[in-house]
């Protein structure tokens, strides 16, 4: 009987607080610039494990992003990113499964700033890719806050670059926040 070991240190995804977001760089048919469409969801949930040499401890860490509430400034594109994009009634989340640290320090702090990367597996629409993520924290005595990015193509998660009559053009690239 093998026994599992306690983490060292637990980050906790807390809500209210935290949020997830997409962004993808639109054109619009009548708008002189292109824009940014951004979706948000509070729908954030996991943690992630730490041993004592600071690695990440993948069988018990996991971040699951609720991408069935996305809701972004226009009715009809949150519609059409439930329906056609993701089909959030057979996918409801996003999920990262984090397997390693890079650049990160070895024990947590309780002061200052840092950025690092973390290394893992991004499963979109059931489909799984190695994604890194961009983190930028900030450390207090009780808490962990900050932002993490990555960025995939449409293709990369097999999903359909949007193709509607108000689009003039949609970048390939889309940033999860």
């Amino acid at each position: 009987v093998s026994r599992r070991t306690p983490p060292a240190f637990r980050l906790v995804i807390e809500q209210p607080g935290n949020e997830a977001r997409y962004r993808v760089r639109e054109q619009l048919v009548g708008k002189d610039l292109p824009n940014d469409a951004v979706g948000v969801t509070r729908g954030v949930s996991g943690e992630i494990d730490l041993a004592d040499d600071g690695t990440v401890m993948p069988s018990t860490s996991k971040i699951v992003i609720d991408v069935s509430s996305l809701k972004s400034d226009q009715s009809r594109r949150d519609n059409y990113v439930r329906t056609r994009l993701l089909e959030t009634e057979k996918f409801p989340a996003v999920i990262f499964e984090p397997t390693s640290v890079r650049g990160a320090p070895k024990v947590l702090p309780t002061t200052g700033e840092t950025a690092f990367s973390l290394l893992g597996n991004l499963t979109v629409k059931g489909v799984t890719k190695p994604a890194i993520w961009f983190i930028s924290c900030k450390f207090g005595p009780t808490a962990v806050t900050g932002t993490a990015s990555t960025a995939f193509s449409f293709t990369d998660f097999a999903i359909p670059q949007p193709k509607v009559p108000v689009l003039l053009s949609v970048a390939d690239t889309i940033k999860l926040e």
